[in-house]
């Protein structure tokens, strides 16, 4: 966290107001605080595109890589978002594809253990990815393993199957071979109470095949941070909001980024959570305590309608 430790405040009104205030740059999370699925959280929409329209930079940060970039553009229009632009949405699958040609200028061939989405962002980028061919019968043992592989991606994939698995730690077998994830969810929450697990789920299991550790592209990592204040002028730490509803990711990532950090409680994590954080023995847990708290992000409302009384 940035400056002293402070931990759990709850904060409204003329607090919230004086802290926008001194924030040029706003990072938001999406799923759990912008929306659930399809539906957007009452508010968002508008506190948003009141945001962009006091002159902030929004900027969106999610380790969603079920889609890409444009499609998130569809998205946000989908649900009334309507002032949000391509440039504004880092994903864990773009940031993926930037890493792979800007950072360690892949040479070889990715093997895509995740999702059409995250291929059709690698491609976009002019990143090479194994062409798998369907075969019901193949099996490790007599399967053709690709040429010139020189970097395993996984992410999101609902189409796992253990011969992908196996496919990729006999190429992660090569020392050279760079092991990558999108990102280290371990789940997302599902209606009446299911859950769905997350691409943290299927490193975890690939980390143990391989006997390999994976380097993490999206939150909590810093590349994400890096990404942004690649692509904007004047990225100030100290003048970010980290705002998210995951203690593990979003607060974490906000820590690792020394940004000040705020928790939504209409996503995974709630106040019992990051209190029992903020208690521990344990200074490293302390990474996952949120500076600030707020109900949900319709708390900001009143902070523009104030504004806008006193602009009239």
């Amino acid at each position: 966290m940035a400056g002293a430790f402070k931990g759990c405040q709850k904060i409204r009104g003329p607090q919230l107001r004086n802290l926008l205030e001194a924030k040029d740059f706003i990072l938001l999370d999406c799923d759990g605080v912008l929306w659930h699925g399809e539906k957007a959280v009452t508010g968002a929409a508008t506190v948003v595109n009141s945001l962009i329209r006091n002159g902030k930079h929004v900027v969106f940060v999610t380790n969603n890589c079920t889609r890409p970039r444009e499609k998130y553009v569809h998205k946000f229009s989908r649900l009334g978002f309507t002032d949000v632009m391509l440039e504004q949405i880092f994903s864990s699958s773009y940031c993926s594809a930037l890493y792979l040609r800007d950072v360690v200028k892949i040479s070889g061939q990715v093997f895509v253990m995740g999702c059409e989405a995250l291929r059709s962002e690698l491609q976009e980028a002019g990143v090479s990815c194994v062409e798998e061919a369907e075969d019901p019968d193949a099996t490790i043992y007599n399967c053709p393993l690709a040429p010139d592989v020189k970097a395993v991606l996984v992410g999101h994939d609902d189409k796992m199957t253990f011969l992908k698995l196996a496919k990729a730690s006999c190429y992660l077998r090569d020392p050279d071979c760079l092991f990558l994830a999108t990102d280290i969810d371990p789940w997302h929450p599902l209606s009446g109470g299911r859950i769905l697990p997350g691409s943290g789920s299927l490193t975890a299991a690939l980390e143990v095949s391989s006997g390999r550790k994976a380097t993490v592209i999206g939150k909590p990592s810093r590349f994400m941070f890096e990404c942004i204040s690649s692509q904007f002028e004047g990225v100030d730490p100290a003048k970010c909001l980290m705002i998210g509803d995951r203690l593990e990711t979003d607060m974490l990532f906000g820590a690792n980024c020394r940004l000040d950090t705020m928790l939504t409680l209409t996503g995974v994590s709630q106040t019992k959570d990051a209190e029992e954080y903020r208690d521990s023995e344990l200074t490293t847990n302390h990474s996952f305590v949120p500076d600030y708290i707020v109900d949900s992000i319709a708390d900001f409302l009143p902070a523009f309608e104030e504004q806008d009384e006193q602009s009239n």
